[in-house]
């Protein structure tokens, strides 16, 4: 029996490889944290990764609907569209009991869980996988991370990029042979917790910051999480002009225009170590103000810990190396 043969199997690897993925793309007003979905499509999958059925549906913002160079959604098109509210029980039964898979999940799935919480209800999503990750793990020969390479590596054809449908489509039938790859060479699929936001606050208070305030209300998600140890050894201090590589201890300090969760988030899926201090061993600060005097950078001056704000960092997320063998 092969490695594949066993995956068909309900004992087989249930950690590692779930009975059923929900493939999704959520097209949006942008990238911040109070953005909104205006089209979001699903496509469900067996454990094998075959096609059961998919959806789609348009989503009004109830705002402008932001880059319509990108998504081509305009606000006509959208204003007779159903309100987030009106699809979540629809969208949620396609993500029951699934594992959500997204190119660049964390995104997907931050911005779903804002808008259930929104709604006042919550995604039943617990796992998420990211196939750029799993893309990684594979060791895939890609020119980079975007959908269109890895969608070219496996002969997809796109037809339609940034339309929801079009990209998960395009997903679902790249992340089959992914699957099947990870399958035959025993690689654990890239499987990351998922905790749904379940208060949302819409008028964050003011903030002195020049960094936006964050809407979650204080201890509402995620006030104490406990991640798992980096697979990785410590390869020792970033370098200037060199990449980030895998097992690098990584920490944070300051306002962030990201989420901070999001960014320990694509820390932890780039094979990195989120440190919670700064010491000796500290690979990297991230703060995009270096002169504050707080602890983490005070420490960091003190051991000569390189520091990189918050953009610079974000582009160095993009291409993290490869673990030393």
């Amino acid at each position: 029996m092969t490695m594949l043969d066993d995956l068909t199997t309900a004992a087989a690897w249930p950690t590692a490889y779930p009975q059923g993925y929900a493939v999704v793309d959520v097209e949006t007003t942008g990238l911040a944290r109070d953005d909104r979905i205006v089209s979001a499509a699903v496509y469900r999958l067996d454990a094998q990764g075959n096609v059961e059925d998919h959806w789609y549906t348009l989503v009004n913002p109830e705002r402008d609907p932001g880059p319509v160079w990108i998504h081509g959604l305009t606000s006509d098109t959208l204003e007779g569209a159903p309100l987030f509210p009106e699809i979540a029980a629809e969208f949620a039964a396609r993500l029951d009991g699934r594992v959500l898979v997204a190119h660049n999940a964390i995104f997907d799935w931050q911005m779903i869980a804002r808008e259930y919480a929104r709604a006042e209800s919550a995604a039943p999503v617990r796992q998420r996988l990211c196939t750029i990750a799993l893309a990684k793990q594979l060791a895939l020969p890609l020119p980079n991370h975007k959908l269109e390479s890895l969608a070219a590596h496996f002969g997809v054809e796109q037809r339609q990029a940034h339309n929801a449908l079009d990209d998960a489509r395009v997903l679902a039938e790249a992340f089959r042979p992914s699957l099947h790859a990870a399958a035959e060479q025993g690689v654990r699929l890239p499987l990351l917790e998922c905790r749904p936001l379940t208060e949302w606050a819409a008028s964050p208070a003011a903030s002195s910051s020049p960094y936006p305030s964050s809407p979650y209300r204080s201890n509402s998600w995620r006030p104490s999480r406990k991640r798992p140890a980096c697979p990785y050894p410590n390869p020792g201090r970033y370098e200037s002009d060199k990449p980030l590589k895998q097992g690098m201890r990584v920490a944070f300090s300051g306002d962030t225009s990201v989420d901070r969760e999001l960014l320990e988030d694509r820390t932890v899926e780039a094979g990195l170590h989120v440190a919670t201090s700064v010491s000796r061993l500290t690979s990297l600060l991230v703060t995009n103000d270096p002169d504050a005097a707080t602890s983490k950078t005070l420490k960091a001056r003190s051991f000569g810990t390189p520091v990189v704000d918050e953009a610079a960092y974000t582009q160095l997320l993009r291409d993290v190396a490869p673990a030393d063998g």
